[in-house]
């Protein structure tokens, strides 16, 4: 397949892939602020054995087709409020032109884009900073919710941060890790968190197991959280975690 005339070509993906979804909550209301949708085999394999699969010449096709299967299962399954997708950075080359059929699946099966927040996954080193920057603002032109995933590890650092501010700030699950048990720890997300709020970004805690690191990080003041501690990701199902609600439409 022939992504542009510039150009790179890109073969077309050659196996299917399913969507899981796992809570984002918000323990302010009690409510679920979104879905994240993450890959999984067609007969439900991990998204590393997923991920292992996909080449270069597959990056592109693969990247369009989990924005796709994660709109149209949230659509089929009836996912309430917004889910969070997963992009690629490195398998953009134009930012409108790579929304196009993100765009078209959501006004085909009837899902509000204004529900869609995409997460750039910082496991690859970004190869070209303003173009990440121009698919930001495109996204947000179009009304999609911004946020950069894994901040804290990797190369999702603060010269990312210095380039874009999202909407969202997700805080690596390394950095949530016994969070209780160590007091750098405690010490860098607190700045963290004082830093993203400074600059009008709201920070997500993920990978919260134990009641432990959920009580210290709600003492440092994040509502929005993610992990097992409130539910595993579910195969093609949006689980509202046990005392909460759905919280569909809040912003």
């Amino acid at each position: 397949m022939s992504t542009c005339g510039a150009c790179k070509c890109y073969k077309k993906l050659e196996f299917n892939i399913r969507m899981a979804y796992q809570p984002i909550v918000d323990v302010s209301d009690n409510t679920v602020f979104a879905f994240e949708a993450l890959v999984r085999g067609e007969n439900g394999e991990g998204a590393g054995i997923v991920l292992d699969r996909v080449t270069d010449e597959y990056i592109y096709s693969f990247d369009q087709k989990c924005r796709m299967t994660a709109i149209e299962t949230a659509a089929r399954i009836g996912v309430p409020g917004k889910i969070s997708i997963n992009f690629l950075p490195n398998a953009i080359y134009e930012p409108e032109t790579c929304l196009e059929r993100t765009l078209e699946t959501a006004q085909r099966v009837g899902f509000p884009k204004d529900n869609i927040i995409f997460e750039v996954t910082e496991h690859e080193k970004i190869e070209n900073h303003e173009l990440l920057k121009d698919v930001f603002s495109t996204y947000r032109k179009h009304g999609f919710l911004t946020a950069i995933d894994d901040f804290g590890e990797g190369y999702a650092g603060l010269n990312l941060l210095s380039d874009f501010q999202p909407d969202l700030l997700k805080i690596d699950m390394n950095l949530i890790r016994n969070i209780d048990k160590d007091r750098v720890k405690r010490a860098i997300v607190k700045g963290v968190i004082s830093v993203a709020s400074d600059l009008g970004i709201r920070s997500i805690a993920e990978g919260i197991e134990t009641q432990e690191e959920f009580e210290v990080l709600r003492d440092l003041g994040i509502v929005l959280m993610q992990g097992y501690y409130f539910g595993k990701p579910a195969l093609e199902q949006a689980i509202i975690p046990e005392g909460f609600n759905c919280g569909a439409g809040k912003k």
